[in-house]
């Protein structure tokens, strides 16, 4: 399990603290300019100057550190103050404060949910619609100018949080698609490994043990022998398993393989297997041989593993060619037998797997009967020029 370090000490403060220290600062300077700050900052009747700037400093304290855990708490006391600042004559503490709440509005818009978005909107535009109310009831001018303004810059920002919310949103779905799409293409790919390491394997075994046990009573030497193979490729089979779970348990991405990785370097060895069970493959190599990328080797590799198997598994015939073909921006395999069956091949997972190996590569794959007789399996796999060259 992995433990996440701590924030540094300075992102762990919250951010009405930082709020309350610059207003802090701004009275202690203003404290030392001029004897009895304070007594200015805390006088209300006509000191429009020192009594607003004390309003603006408790609300967008207050307002700070409200924002995260209660927001709506938040534009209320930033509107409180607004209209208290109203009270003062002050023509700009009020209005910059009403901005101000516009601001939370635009952030929770874009933060919350719509239900909580909405009763943030409500509150700016009820106090716009109680002044219209109040203001006539006193004897104070109406100026529905200003009122429709003020309502506007709530719409606005209203709707500046609305379109980063639904930015976000989609932003959130492609990733949780990318996401899911990667989880699936993972699958897919421990499932093709997973078939083309066990089913050749499990394959040359269960041929293995057949001929076993019919020849047990009249060959005990040609038992021993295909005891031998079955107890090889038991082996190897584990430790291409074992192989597999240590890449997937891996939790650094750069850490390199313990292993090589399976290629067409490891042609020979699956010629060895398959002439075990009685059937010859004869490998035929064009162009010059070449370093490919691991992703193509693999490709070629399982590709011509699984078309072997077939071949071994259901085609009745002794004898098939694989030939790799080296050419200038691609690589060219192809499997042909001469047998009959080929056809319960396709009712399984094999040419599906090596479909989807070829696609992944951008390559092009087909798989069908000849008309001449037997079974052909060709893949065409892209090779980057940089790379061929």
């Amino acid at each position: 399990m992995t433990v996440a370090p701590p924030p540094p000490l300075l992102k762990r403060l919250p951010l009405g603290l930082w709020v309350a220290l610059f207003w802090s600062a701004v009275i202690l300077v203003r404290s030392l300019q001029r004897p009895g700050e304070l007594h200015h900052l805390l006088e209300y009747d006509d000191n429009i100057e020192d009594a607003s700037l004390l309003v603006t400093a408790v609300v967008t304290t207050v307002g700070a550190l409200l924002l995260f855990r209660a927001p709506l708490a938040a534009v209320a006391v930033t509107l409180a103050g607004a209209v208290f600042s109203h009270g003062m004559w002050d023509r700009v503490t009020p209005y910059a404060l009403f901005l101000l709440s516009d601001g939370l509005v635009g952030y929770i818009t874009a933060t919350r949910q719509r239900r909580t978005s909405a009763l943030a909107a409500l509150l700016p535009i009820g106090v716009v619609a109680g002044n219209m109310v109040w203001c006539p009831l006193y004897g104070y001018p109406v100026r529905n100018s200003v009122s429709l303004a003020l309502a506007s810059t709530v719409a606005i920002a209203w709707l500046i949080g609305n379109t980063i919310y639904q930015s976000r949103a989609h932003a959130e779905m492609l990733r949780s698609q990318a996401t899911q799409q990667a989880v699936t293409a993972e699958r897919l790919r421990i499932a093709r490994e997973l078939h083309d390491i066990v089913a050749h394997n499990i394959g040359i075994v269960t041929i293995q043990a057949g001929v076993g046990r019919r020849v047990m009573e009249t060959q005990p030497e040609q038992t021993r022998c295909a005891l031998e193979a079955i107890e090889i490729t038991g082996r190897e089979t584990l430790a291409g398993l074992r192989g597999m779970l240590g890449a997937l348990r891996q939790t650094d991405p750069r850490s390199a393989p313990l292993e090589p990785a399976t290629g067409l370097a490891d042609l020979h060895q699956l010629v060895a297997k398959t002439m075990d069970v009685g059937v010859r493959v004869d490998v035929r190599r064009r162009g010059e041989p070449r370093s490919l990328p691991a992703e193509v080797d693999l490709a070629a590799f399982r590709i011509i593993q699984e078309a072997v198997t077939n071949v071994v598994r259901h085609s009745g015939t002794k004898d098939c060619s694989v030939t790799v073909d080296y050419r200038q921006d691609e690589l060219v395999v192809e499997v042909v037998d001469l047998g009959c069956g080929g056809s319960t091949a396709s009712a399984g997972y094999g040419i599906v797997g090596m479909r989807e190996r070829v696609s992944l590569l951008h390559g092009r794959f087909s798989a069908g009967f000849r008309p001449e007789g037997g079974f052909r399996v060709a893949a065409r796999l892209p090779v980057p020029v940089e790379v061929a060259e």
